[in-house]
């Protein structure tokens, strides 16, 4: 009576969180597909599943939140840092401006494959003068 298993349909999307995988910098539709062919450059469909990221730019809101992040780490840490130790200003140098570049670079591929991830699920789309 049964005639096996019963194929998903390929237009609905898998069932994976969305913002974990464009965390992972992988494709929110299928989880599979890289998201990006170079450092921060969105590929144009997924090689896995063909989801079209064209339609969806983030702009400048993932270094926004980036440089946020990276900065308030970076700054509290420095004056937690001068307040306990009181350290000479080289040493400032030599620990934060390394570790602000470390933190920036390393925050911005996941940072916006999550915001792609977000425009996504949430069927964002570009503005037009009619919204």
């Amino acid at each position: 009576m049964t005639e096996g298993p019963i194929k998903p349909d390929a237009t609905q999307p898998a069932r994976i969180h969305a913002i974990r995988a464009g965390l992972l910098c992988r494709c929110p539709n299928c989880g599979k597909g890289r998201l990006f062919s170079g450092f921060l450059k969105v590929v144009d469909t997924c090689a896995v599943c063909g989801f079209d990221f064209t339609r969806l730019n983030t702009g400048d809101g993932a270094a926004i939140f980036v440089m946020q992040i990276a900065g308030g780490i970076v700054v509290f840490t420095a004056l937690f840092v001068e307040i306990a130790y009181s350290p000479p200003m080289w040493v400032h140098l030599v620990i934060f401006l390394p570790l602000v570049l470390i933190l920036s670079l390393g925050l911005m591929r996941p940072g916006k494959g999550a915001m792609i991830a977000l425009q996504m699920r949430n069927k964002a789309g570009q503005a037009s003068r009619d919204d």
